[in-house]
């Protein structure tokens, strides 16, 4: 599947829910958001009817994302509903790690392949204050089970900004070669002004080579995280839907204003 720019598409990143169990200061309001009524959420049913025909024109790689993918009850039987779609290659999940050292077995024997997991510092104080209480030891534990569970490559997403220091820096370096984990920099980007930058230590944000497009936890099929298009399942047709976001994939992202980065999947 090829879009205008002659760039082929076959990574679709779905964010199975717009709710988490972290308030992180660059991503969610201190008191939290309205969410998405529970009636415009994706059923299991719709998200493998987007599976299906997204894999039948040429999208051989997933992402399941939030919000975060791990609070989604049921989250483990619809990893195994798409594990089991015949032709994808690359099953993966971004999580905040708070729950997966519960779920971290589960998930590999439904067929999961692998985790990318948030981590912004290695300091329990430090991560406490950009999570709003999350609980840093969780997240150490998740990441040892995933490795037990042969969740692999383990990645580290690491947001940084202006204020982040060079020996945060480094203690995220030397923690993940410690740990032979697959360490990212993510800048912090903002949606409404247009602002993103390549990630260091990945592919994401080079438009030129981008690969992917995005379902929505309300089931909008997105061409680009800084796009404001959208064409939604439920008024397209999954297939229609997809099509649709292809052929408006823009040469480079722009701006969104229509979106928030916890319920566009990131």
């Amino acid at each position: 599947m090829l879009d205008q720019f002659n760039r082929k598409i076959n990574y679709l990143r779905i964010s199975v829910t717009d709710r988490c169990n972290l308030r992180c200061r660059y991503c969610m309001p201190a008191d939290g958001i309205k969410w998405i009524d529970h009636s415009r959420i994706l059923s299991f049913e719709e998200i493998i009817e987007v599976v299906e025909e997204a894999v039948s024109l040429g999208v051989d790689k997933i992402r399941l994302t939030g919000g975060e993918p791990l609070v989604r009850k049921g989250i483990v039987d619809l990893v195994k509903m798409i594990a089991e779609v015949p032709g994808i290659k690359d099953l993966g999940m971004t999580t905040n790690g708070q729950l997966l050292e519960r779920y971290a077995v589960a998930l590999a024997e439904a067929g999961l392949n692998r985790v990318n997991v948030s981590l912004d510092t290695t300091e329990a104080k430090t991560y406490k204050y950009l999570s709003r209480g999350g609980d840093i030891s969780n997240v150490f534990k998740g990441l040892e089970a995933a490795r037990r569970a042969g969740l692999d490559p383990i990645k580290i997403n690491a947001v940084i900004n202006s204020e982040s220091g060079e020996s945060a820096k480094k203690q995220l370096r030397e923690f993940c070669e410690e740990n032979n984990y697959k360490l990212r920099f993510i800048r912090q980007m903002s949606l409404e002004d247009g602002s993103f930058y390549p990630v260091e230590g990945g592919e994401g944000g080079i438009c030129k080579i981008c690969n992917r497009i995005r379902l929505t936890a309300n089931g909008d099929v997105k061409p680009c995280l800084f796009s404001e298009d959208g064409f939604n399942v439920r008024e397209f047709g999954a297939r229609n839907a997809i099509l649709n976001a292809v052929g408006a994939k823009p040469l480079s992202g722009k701006k969104n204003k229509v979106n928030k980065f916890y319920n566009i999947g990131g």
